[in-house]
């Protein structure tokens, strides 16, 4: 009798076999399995591991871009040290992201927004004031470095068109590096800043004219000049149609659509200037950072210049997290023991010839010794989206060697790395400087 309880069976309630059924149903399940869309899935994670990275390299005080190309690096080509877990994503994909086509996209995006909310810290007063200087200083650092780098590619044993082509990438700074690391370190309003960024307003012309160069050396085996002078004379017609009928017509208009107190109709507004500026930028052969910024230039004229950016900067911010994550997410890191002894090479030569070009450029336009050490110290090290393009346009046309694309991959991550401490290193060094400066006056 006492073992009763053991023998007899439970009774069979109906609920019983419909409960059997849902952990049936249960255990089956694998998240991963169900139907999702792959756009929501790669946001997700890029959002997810992108906080918790950038929180880490916050809390032990390194640069937040240092983080934002980390994290994609994780994602990408160090996916595989962490992310065994996980399914097999397809064959097209970037480490553990399936679709890097809205990545390209969102990453088009920030930059745009990058460089037109910096366009509004500058208005054309600003601009002009510093033309003729960073149009000197640009020109110069630049063809200075694409010589020498032409000759050291050379000196280690590369053809003539991979030399001329490795030469053209590593003579143009980043804009969005450079950009983002004066922003986060509080210097975008120096005066300096406003020096580097009409320099590199200046090398973007510059690499669009040298983009459509080696397109023609490509496909004609010779430079095209009429296709140089041509883009040389958009480039100067749109700057000039920006500070004249623009600056007098977009800024009202703005102040009017202000009017209206209407802080959503305001920010569409102004992010309608901001991409149809980038547009007819592209429309016309240029970049649309360059179409961008003049947007931004526009947007300061006006009398809401301050709250245009305190709307649009919190868009800002994702839309350029995004892209610096899909620049680690791209970079092929597999690659480094095969091209690192001729990347450390021709980067020591790039970051040389850069600050030295820029500082003599500086020297001829009569800049500030402070000025001129930390325009230099700026544009000497980062390389990153013209690079990557120049790059990839030769080895589209099939005129440069294919381990060229892996190269500039290696270089544009060691010089993003480099970027925030030798702006760092600049910091200590200028004070002391202008300290000697000021005794010697």
């Amino acid at each position: 009798m006492e073992n009763i309880f053991l023998q007899i069976e439970p009774p069979t309630l109906p609920g019983s076999e419909i409960s059997q059924g849902i952990v049936d149903i249960i255990d089956k399940i694998r998240p991963f399995d169900l139907p999702h869309s792959p756009f929501i899935t790669d946001l997700a994670i890029i959002m997810i591991l992108a906080s918790i990275v950038t929180l880490a390299f916050f809390k032990i005080k390194q640069p937040l871009i240092i983080g934002y190309l980390f994290a994609g690096m994780l994602m990408g080509p160090l996916s595989p040290l962490w992310a065994s877990f996980l399914p097999p994503v397809p064959t097209q994909s970037i480490g553990i992201l399936s679709d890097i086509t809205f990545l390209n996209i969102f990453a088009e995006i920030g930059v745009i927004l990058l460089l037109f909310v910096i366009g509004i810290e500058f208005p054309i007063a600003k601009i002009k004031s510093i033309g003729r200087a960073a149009i000197g200083i640009g020109t110069l650092g630049l063809l200075l470095t694409l010589g020498l780098v032409f000759a050291a590619s050379t000196a280690l044993g590369l053809g003539f068109m991979d030399a001329l082509f490795l030469s053209a990438a590593l003579s143009i700074s980043s804009t969005a590096i450079i950009v983002k690391i004066l922003e986060d370190t509080g210097k975008i309003k120096k005066e300096s800043s406003i020096l580097i960024l009409g320099v590199l307003i200046v090398e973007d012309v510059i690499a669009v004219i040298l983009i459509a160069s080696l397109q023609s050396v490509a496909l004609l085996g010779a430079i095209s000049y009429e296709m140089v002078i041509v883009i040389a004379l958009v480039a100067v017609g749109l700057i000039i149609g920006t500070f004249t009928i623009g600056a007098r017509t977009i800024p009202k208009l703005i102040d009017r659509v202000a009017s209206t107190e209407n802080r959503e109709i305001l920010l569409l507004s102004i992010l309608g200037v901001c991409f149809g500026y980038a547009l007819l930028s592209s429309i016309v052969g240029l970049s649309v950072a360059i179409g961008a910024f003049l947007a931004g230039v526009l947007v300061a004229e006006s009398k809401s210049a301050e709250v245009s950016k305190v709307l649009s900067s919190p868009i800002k911010d994702m839309f350029v997290a995004i892209f610096f994550v899909s620049v680690g997410a791209l970079m092929d890191v597999s690659q480094l023991q095969n091209y690192i002894f001729i990347a450390i090479m021709l980067i020591a030569v790039a970051i040389g010839v850069k600050f030295g070009g820029n500082l003599l450029g500086c020297y001829i336009f009569r800049q500030g010794r402070g000025k001129s050490l930390r325009s230099a110290f700026a544009l000497s090290a980062p390389r990153g989206e013209f690079s990557i393009i120049i790059v990839k346009v030769g080895v589209d046309f099939g005129v440069v060697s294919s381990f060229l694309f892996p190269l500039i991959g290696v270089i544009s991550i060691i010089t993003a790395f480099i970027s925030p401490f030798l702006i760092k290193v600049g910091d200590r060094i200028i004070p002391r400087v202008t300290r000697s400066e000021k005794n010697v006056k």
